[in-house]
C-alpha cells in the first residue's frame, strides 16, 4: 500500500476529470502521515480525504515537491 494524491479541478468547474496524481514515494510516507495525524496506512485506506491548503503546504515540504495550489487536492491510500 501507498499514499496516493489526487488534484481535481473545484466544483465551480463542469471539468470533473483527474488533473494531477502523485505517488508519495515510500521514503516520506511516515512524514505526511504525521502530518495527517495517521496512524497506519492500513487505518486510512477507506478512500481519498480533502487536504486542507495548510496541509498541502506542510506536504509539500516534507516531499520535496511543489503541488499545484489551483486544485482542489486528496489524499489516499492505495494497493
Amino acid at each position: 500500500m501507498h499514499l496516493y494524491i489526487t488534484g481535481f479541478l473545484p466544483d465551480s468547474f463542469a471539468d470533473s476529470s483527474l488533473k494531477y496524481d502523485l505517488d508519495v514515494a515510500p521514503e516520506f510516507e511516515q512524514k505526511v502521515m504525521d502530518i495527517l495525524g495517521w496512524e497506519s496506512l492500513a487505518a486510512e485506506a477507506d478512500g481519498e480525504l480533502p487536504l486542507t491548503k495548510e496541509q498541502v503546504s506542510q506536504i509539500a515540504a516534507a516531499i520535496k515537491e511543489s503541488l499545484p495550489d489551483h486544485l482542489d487536492l486528496f489524499i489516499g491510500v492505495v494497493a
